[in-house]
């Protein structure tokens, strides 16, 4: 009974965890976007603004670091959102693995009359069967688990090629976004550095000048906005290590932890196959968060379930 109990207790707790991440929604865009308006009125209106019209060196370096300045913004609010409002990819209706072995056990798409998944005696079995023992099913949707495809107990759903569940973009990072979600780490740690770069003469100017030319305001919101743009820079640039490690190994951060110490990787084909398969074929897509029409056609993540794997993999 009391074992009971204590499952129970537990279950109840990450219920109230996945509530709370489910409500921090729009708090958590807000927080983003009041970030980036503090950086704004330091940066833009409070500091290199006035500095265009005092002539010389003065003005040219001011105009240099205002357009490199919104022209990072413009990416980082563009990827951002394209995280946000992009489904991260969920598992079609009805769908059901291959039955046919000898194609190798990809999955395919299924349709059926029925609302729910009905299993027949043969699906039924692969769920027991030692030679069936790669499909998986999820108990919490009442369907089948495509290859990569994780259940999300925030979102309440399955995702495909989940990576992870982000509150900072209050989506799931999975197989139609990560890109998105790459691209928006890569541009954020490009602003939150040139800031504070851009800041660090005020920053040293507190400590070390008797006076400067700067009203209370404009220095209370430089050194707030130098301290947290220092802070997420370098945040940034680790996640940014990592999950360039991920696709140059053709991996998500819940395979890591999952996978087997192997070095042979099922999906590993290679760095540039690798890194093709998150940012497409077509280099003048690469840096912005869209894909090119053929792209959209051969990716694997947009073909829903299927992913190429190397033949001598030991992690099958």
């Amino acid at each position: 009974m009391k074992t009971s109990s204590s499952n129970l207790n537990m279950a109840w707790n990450v219920f109230k965890y996945c509530t709370v991440l489910r409500a921090l929604g729009s708090v958590m865009i807000l927080v983003v976007l009041g970030i980036i308006g503090v950086s704004y009125y330091a940066v833009a209106v409070a500091k290199y603004g006035p500095a265009l019209f005092l002539g010389g060196l003065d003005s040219i370096t001011a105009l240099f670091v205002l357009f490199l300045f919104h022209s990072l913004l413009v990416m980082l609010v563009w990827s951002y959102f394209s995280v946000v409002i992009t489904d991260p990819g969920g598992v079609p209706p009805n769908w059901i693995p291959n039955l046919d072995e000898e194609s190798g056990g990809a999955g395919q798409w299924a349709g059926s009359d029925n609302d729910g998944v009905d299993l027949g005696a043969n699906q039924s079995a692969m769920l027991i069967e030692p030679k069936h023992q790669g499909v998986r099913f999820c108990q919490k949707c009442n369907q089948f688990k495509p290859p990569r495809c994780h259940h999300c107990s925030v979102c309440r759903r399955c995702i495909l090629k989940m990576d992870h569940h982000c509150v900072w973009v209050v989506n799931c990072v999975g197989a139609f976004n990560y890109k998105y979600f790459l691209l928006f780490l890569f541009y954020t740690f490009l602003e939150t550095t040139l800031v504070t770069v851009s800041l660090l003469p005020i920053f040293i100017a507190l400590f070390t000048d008797d006076e400067i030319p700067e009203s209370p305001g404009n220095l209370a919101a430089s050194f707030i906005t130098f301290v947290l743009n220092l802070a997420f820079a370098l945040s940034i640039l680790g996640f940014l290590i990592m999950h360039i490690s991920l696709v140059a190994g053709n991996t998500t951060t819940i395979e890591a932890f999952e996978k087997k110490t192997s070095p042979k990787w099922r999906y590993d084909l290679g760095w540039k196959i690798n890194f093709e398969q998150v940012f497409g074929k077509n280099k003048k897509y690469w840096l912005i968060p869209a894909y090119s029409k053929d792209d959209l056609e051969w990716l694997p993540s947009f073909q829903c379930v299927e992913y190429p794997t190397r033949p001598d993999s030991d992690d099958l």
